[in-house]
């Protein structure tokens, strides 16, 4: 029988708590309510003078078609990234998770690049394809293939997708390597004396007990690349050539910073964290149903 431990007082356990709500009451809640109160305001260009206008901001963004191709942009730009640095993530698990000789080395090779930070991540690629000196470049060059991601649009998405994913890999392969490993071993050596191998094995018995995991990961991914990217992006590409790789958290930096729409800025950004919150909850809840 376990024991409970009790606290006689409310000052240790209240003093115990107290960072972490400090932390994110300052990085958070603080954060969304100024902007939340930004968005209902607009602010001149040099912030001299401040007037109420409501929910004019949030009427503006619902007749603004560069916000409505952002929004589209975005959702292609996070489905890309989800699918991919998933699939990549379970393939190299699966690897993984056999008994190979130097399976330990090769699962640290494969964690690293999740300690990158993401801006140097971009400035890895942009070594790797730069348009006259790059060597995967070179190498495309030489098959026929012309490859300038700072000329051609869909090439820059293409590159922001693959740089998004690879950093996010490490990431997918560490919780489906641990979901792999806790599939009980007696049942697939059971389904291997019925004969069921290879896919057919995986399909029918491996993926089922992996979907809890598959639900926290695609909500993960989501979020990660809707409004954890910026870093890449704008080290990569700043958001072009034009608007190719302009995503909702690159033009709320644009018309915050640059433009000076704090207000429209501050109502896209309110926007954006209703969406995570969103995604965050039927994460919880699909998750939820699928382990009870």
């Amino acid at each position: 029988m376990e024991r409970k431990t009790l606290f006689r007082g409310w000052l240790l356990p209240a003093a115990l708590v107290a960072p972490q709500l400090l932390i994110t009451f300052v990085f958070f809640f603080w954060p969304a309510g100024q902007a939340l109160v930004e968005s209902t305001q607009a602010t001149d260009a040099f912030g001299l003078s401040t007037m109420f206008v409501g929910a004019s901001n949030f009427l503006a963004l619902l007749t603004d078609p560069d916000y409505h191709a952002a929004i589209l942009r975005t959702a292609f730009f996070c489905v890309a990234v989800t699918i991919l640095a998933m699939a990549a993530g379970l393939l190299f698990a699966s690897f993984a998770n056999r008994a190979i000789k130097g399976r330990f080395l090769y699962r640290t090779a494969l964690i690293w690049p999740y300690a990158i930070a993401p801006a140097l991540s971009s400035v890895i690629f942009v070594f790797l394809f730069q348009p006259q000196i790059g060597m995967i470049t070179n190498l495309l060059a030489r098959f026929g293939v012309n490859f300038n991601y700072t000329a051609n649009g869909s090439q820059a998405l293409a590159l922001v997708i693959l740089i998004a994913a690879w950093k996010q890999v490490s990431y997918n392969f560490i919780f489906y390597l641990a979901a792999l490993q806790s599939v009980p071993r007696s049942m697939l050596e059971a389904a291997t004396l019925d004969g069921a191998r290879g896919l057919h094995r995986f399909r029918t018995m491996i993926w089922p007990m992996l979907m809890p995991t598959t639900l926290f990961l695609s909500v993960t991914n989501i979020v990660y690349a809707a409004f954890d990217t910026f870093d890449v992006i704008f080290a990569l590409t700043s958001g072009g050539p034009g608007t190719s790789t302009d995503m909702l958290v690159v033009k709320v930096y644009r018309d915050g910073v640059i433009n000076l729409d704090l207000g429209g800025s501050a109502a896209q950004s309110v926007l954006l964290m209703a969406g995570i919150i969103a995604l965050t909850a039927l994460q919880m809840r699909l998750t939820r149903g699928r382990t009870t």
